[in-house]
């Protein structure tokens, strides 16, 4: 299940590069206008490793998609493109201490099996992965882009925080539906999973030889119970994991939305006009004092 919601999540990721564009990391960025460099994006080279690691020496720009999966590979290859050269220290010492408290801790723990040294194993892990997501979310709001609004900083945002991306879009009304929504799948999953662990527990005090089952259900129940239980905790977490998934696109879609021209300079104009035939070898010579093949028509002009 893990392994899956992160594909998908990559592959949302990814294709922002088409969509967010990047400035030069050496100054502000600028948008050419004329129909030479219109032609010459269609023929853009596609964004390959080498463009990578030349936009990492900024020699090159960078999708905010690429640059977020190159710190997810590798922590702080962001703050690398965006110059952020004096957090490096911060994040590899922040990494190498934590997992390294962890990795002591847990040889402790495995000795003397003592609940401080399990907690503080536990709490020296939290902290390496506080920093490893601290690093991906300053990766991407240290981000410099000509655009005001990025829809690729919206989609990292919602990743790696539910809701977050809806604040940057100022979409608070957004947040109770949402997290009132994980919350509702949360406990469902956690309520159903507690009772099958209960009922799977049962089944196999009822079932081994030597039980100790006292209960008055009897074996078929107990198996109808916990399948029961499993197949809804497992409705739970396809429910929690659409819910983030949603969430993710939702402040995407937004974000690119929020760039529309809605102006209410909205106009129609209606006129008489010669239409010409896209074929001329269906058309006739039957047409009163037009060019051969021509027509009379009706054109309206829509402004928007």
């Amino acid at each position: 299940m893990h392994k899956t919601v992160l594909i998908i999540l990559i592959s949302l990721l990814l294709p922002l590069q088409a969509s967010a564009q990047f400035i030069n990391s050496g100054g502000s960025g600028s948008m050419s206008g004329t129909a030479a460099s219109s032609d010459s994006s269609s023929k853009e080279e596609s964004y390959t490793l080498k463009r990578y690691f030349n936009s990492l020496a900024h020699r090159d720009s960078m999708a905010i998609g690429w640059a977020f999966a190159g710190s997810f590979i590798l922590p702080g290859t962001a703050q690398i493109y965006n110059e952020d050269y004096w957090k490096l220290p911060i994040i590899y010492a922040g990494l190498g201490g934590m997992l390294g408290g962890g990795i002591y801790y847990n040889s402790q723990f495995k000795k003397t099996g003592s609940e401080s040294d399990k907690l503080a194993r536990n709490l020296f892990f939290i902290g390496a992965a506080a920093f490893y997501w601290g690093q991906l979310l300053d990766g991407a709001a240290s981000y410099k882009s000509y655009r005001p609004h990025l829809p690729g900083r919206a989609t990292i945002y919602s990743a790696l925080l539910p809701g977050l991306g809806q604040i940057y879009n100022r979409e608070f009304w957004k947040l109770p539906i949402y997290y009132g929504g994980l919350a509702v799948a949360g406990y469902c999953w956690y309520y159903n999973d507690l009772q099958y662990k209960r009922f799977q527990h049962d089944y196999n005090m009822a079932t081994q030889p030597g039980g100790n089952y006292t209960g008055n259900l009897s074996v078929d129940n107990l198996q109808y119970y916990r399948d029961y239980y499993r197949r809804f905790r497992d409705y739970s977490i396809v429910a929690t994991v659409l819910i983030y998934i949603i969430q993710i696109i939702d402040a995407d879609v937004f974000a690119t939305m929020s760039e529309f021209d809605v102006n209410q300079n909205l106009s129609m104009d209606i006129e008489p006009a010669i239409i010409e035939p896209i074929n001329y070898d269906f058309t006739t010579n039957y047409t009163l004092a037009m060019p051969t093949g021509s027509a009379m028509g009706v054109r309206m002009n829509f402004r928007f």
